[in-house]
């Protein structure tokens, strides 16, 4: 059986790792080993992040929806629970997104669902 030397395949396969690590700095983007470390480390992180900015959103939209419902003398759980009971469906974002704005709207939405907690 003859000897398979594979140059070609291995020279591709770094192209790409080092394609990947451009930017890098100092031998992270020059030399196939560590840019191969880090390549990977950065994928991990990338994987990690696009669930990590989901949480990230979330908490900036109901902290801005917390802000403007202190303003209207309600709290954050008392705002989402007198919306729920009067039967309102809008989503933290569009809610975080009136609240920064066009305040008037959320302030409707305010007084409806504190009139919906007092009755």
């Amino acid at each position: 059986m003859p000897r398979v030397k594979g140059g070609t395949v291995t020279r591709r396969r770094h192209k790409k790792v080092l394609k990947l690590a451009k930017g890098y700095f100092g031998s992270k983007h020059r030399l196939f080993r560590t840019a191969n470390a880090q390549v990977m480390k950065s994928l991990l992180y990338a994987y990690r992040d696009r669930r990590q900015r989901k949480r990230d959103f979330r908490k900036l939209w109901i902290t801005r929806i917390n802000a403007q419902a202190r303003v209207n003398g309600l709290s954050y759980s008392r705002l989402m629970h007198g919306l729920k009971v009067a039967g309102v469906q809008v989503n933290r974002k569009m809610l975080a997104d009136l609240a920064v704005n066009d305040k008037s709207a959320f302030n409707e939405l305010a007084a409806l669902a504190k009139n919906k907690l007092n009755a």
